[in-house]
């Protein structure tokens, strides 16, 4: 469908912080109460580890979105960890170094407990798999890399701009940073990503960086994109309208 068509509404990283996803869930459907268009949520990935609520985020993010509106959730490297350590691709400890303490806690699992409880890691990991649900891991699974929709890209990390959206790397889709600021200046297409917390969701060309740190800041912002104009709405925050993203 063309852009002209559809509003897009791409929402920055969650980590866990389920209250600030309702808040601006609802801001959201106020925001396109009056747009006469199909609506659309994009997820951009992050949704778990380092805030309070990661299980609570999935069980969200698994139901319907809110009346009117579809939504795509794309995967980020923080879910992709998850799932590999849920089927034994990477151990505990590397999850644990990504954030992932609270995301036990939000299943109701006290890791300090489990260790004092269990005599091996292999109890430990049997326990802790066998309490997140496959529901949840079947949607892990079920995760894009990447959408696309007229000129615009959506991903968790970002893309090599020298590279058309179809020849990206998943792991660059979800990983990479330097090689794409640096070279965003080659970008034919607008990128709206997450994957690095700035203080303020800011527009660098066509590269559009929508992670507020939701998790330390209590800002968690979407981009409005209707009619290749941009608006960032942030939860706290007035909403602010941003250049026409399709003008150059």
């Amino acid at each position: 469908m063309p852009a002209v068509d559809r509003v897009v509404y791409a929402v920055g990283d969650v980590h866990g912080c389920l209250d600030e996803l309702l808040e601006l869930e609802a801001m959201i459907v106020a925001d396109s109460a009056d747009l006469p268009a199909s609506k659309l949520i994009v997820m951009l990935g992050d949704y778990v580890d380092r805030g309070p609520s990661s299980a609570q985020v999935l069980d969200h993010l698994m139901a319907p979105p809110p009346v009117g509106f579809e939504r795509i959730c794309l995967a980020g490297n923080h879910e992709i960890a998850m799932l590999d350590y849920l089927e034994e691709r990477i151990s505990r400890r590397e999850w644990l170094r990504m954030g992932a303490s609270p995301t036990l806690t939000s299943y109701g699992l006290d890791y300090e407990r489990l260790k004092a409880i269990y005599k091996t890691d292999s109890d430990i990991d049997g326990m802790i798999r066998a309490t997140i649900p496959a529901s949840q891991r079947n949607f892990l699974r079920s995760l894009p890399l990447m959408a696309t929709f007229a000129r615009f890209v959506f991903v968790h990390a970002g893309i090599r701009p020298e590279r058309e959206p179809d020849r990206q790397t998943d792991e660059d889709l979800v990983m990479i940073r330097a090689d794409f600021y640096e070279h965003a200046h080659l970008l034919r297409h607008y990128v709206v990503h997450g994957h690095t917390p700035v203080e303020q969701a800011t527009r660098y060309g066509r590269r559009i960086n929508i992670d507020t740190g939701a998790y330390f800041s209590g800002r968690l912002t979407a981009l409005r994109i209707w009619r290749n104009r941009g608006r960032f709405i942030v939860t706290g925050a007035e909403a602010s309208q941003i250049e026409s993203a399709g003008s150059r």
